[in-house]
């Protein structure tokens, strides 16, 4: 990818707004972009190290509106933890990251400062779902914290875990937050019905969960699976209060996402189930 940038304006020593003879008028994000350039100067592509570059134009003006908020020091320090995501994850990151990432951590930390605690529910959820985005989330806050001196809540780990999971896979932060809120709702089915305190730490909780994000992918794909007529049977039969619970965490699955679920699912989480009560 060659060709170059002419600068028309620069936001700060990060932010530059440039004009390209392929994309138009675009926002580049990089570390020190701007410093010492000036309007009408070009920039090579082949020059730039590590840049993001912003071409979705109601992003880039979202981009712009919270540049006004945040001091040159802060946003770099964002960058950098940008940037450090990026070089985990060694995957193309979703360009909205930029705007989702720095809103929420300017936010959580304007919130830090008014000593408001905003509690994540999901927390556990997220944890087990999600436990590379988790991992790296933990060592973004850590880092923040260390580079800020402030002491973010663990509930923030959650948080950036589900952008940084969003920004990998290109799904929309609501739908990424669906799957955490449903799968909490399912807990809570599993821990009326049969009559019990799941330990969201343990091994049997976090299979379960993985499957349950495996079910929820099939069902949104419309993929089925094969129906093991016997061991349904026998399942029915033998355990019946874990099968029973499982037809009530299908319905639950099907109000939620709006598509039928397969009946063979339910053969899958009876087995679960099965596990997680008799640890």
């Amino acid at each position: 990818m060659t060709g170059s940038f002419i600068i028309k304006k620069s936001l700060n020593n990060n932010v530059l707004i440039v004009e390209h003879q392929s994309y138009g008028e675009v926002v580049l994000i990089g570390k020190g972009i701007g410093f010492g350039k000036k309007p009408g100067d070009v920039i090579e592509e082949d020059n730039i190290e590590k840049m993001f570059v912003l071409t979705n134009k109601k992003e880039q003006e979202q981009y712009k509106m919270l540049l006004t908020d945040i001091d040159d020091e802060m946003l770099e320090i964002i960058q950098d933890e940008i940037r450090y995501i990026a070089e985990r994850v060694n995957h193309p990151l979703n360009e909205h990251i930029h705007i989702a990432l720095t809103d929420h951590i300017t936010f959580a930390l304007k919130r830090l400062q008014q000593g408001m605690d905003i509690k994540n529910p999901f927390l556990l959820e997220t944890k087990s779902l999600y436990p590379f985005e988790y991992e790296l989330a933990t060592d973004v806050i850590k880092r923040l914290n260390k580079r800020l001196n402030v002491q973010l809540p663990n509930g923030e780990i959650g948080f950036i875990a589900l952008h940084i999971h969003s920004s990998i896979t290109n799904k929309p932060l609501s739908e990424v937050n669906q799957y955490s809120q449903l799968i909490s709702h399912l807990t809570d089915v599993i821990e009326e019905s049969l009559k019990i305190t799941v330990d969201r730490e343990s091994v049997n909780y976090l299979r379960l969960v993985r499957h349950l994000r495996y079910t929820i992918e099939r069902v949104n794909s419309g993929e089925s699976l094969a129906e093991p007529e016997k061991l349904s049977f026998l399942l029915k039969k033998e355990y019946p209060l874990c099968y029973n619970t499982s037809w009530k965490m299908i319905k639950v699955m099907q109000q939620v996402l709006k598509k039928p679920v397969y009946e063979a699912e339910t053969v899958y989480l009876t087995m679960h189930l099965y596990r997680l009560t008799n640890k």
